[in-house]
């Protein structure tokens, strides 16, 4: 199982990106996806995570309200939309997939970078 995010870049503090994921594995619309960051010199932490169907979705309160979490279960892809990004939402942005057996896979990450 392979996962390639996209859609990172720089941007000014009030602006919006859309991050991609796209898993190449036949069962994606058996895993939990989810979104994970890593700002400079701190841990990796949960940003949002969406279930198999779409119908239970879950953020971090620092994310709350300005970033939305989807998937595209017949393009194997999930989606981050941030928009009102702030400069504390820097960060590289991971994506994860969580399988049935609970295995976990995750992405090469992307650079999002809001500059103040």
């Amino acid at each position: 199982v392979q996962l390639q995010a996209s859609g990172g870049g720089l941007v000014q503090a009030g602006g919006s990106l859309r991050l991609s994921c796209i898993v190449s594995a036949r069962t994606f619309r058996s895993y939990v996806m989810g979104w994970f960051r890593q700002a400079p010199g701190k841990e990796r932490e949960f940003v949002a995570a969406i279930s198999q169907r779409g119908g239970a979705i879950s953020y971090a309160d620092s994310v709350k309200g300005r970033f939305t979490i989807s998937r595209d279960n017949a393009k194997n892809t999930a989606y981050l939309q941030m928009n009102s990004l702030k400069p504390e939402d820097t960060a590289v942005y991971y994506c994860n997939a969580l399988t049935t057996s609970w295995i976990d896979y995750w992405g090469q990450g992307t650079l999002v970078t809001v500059s103040s």
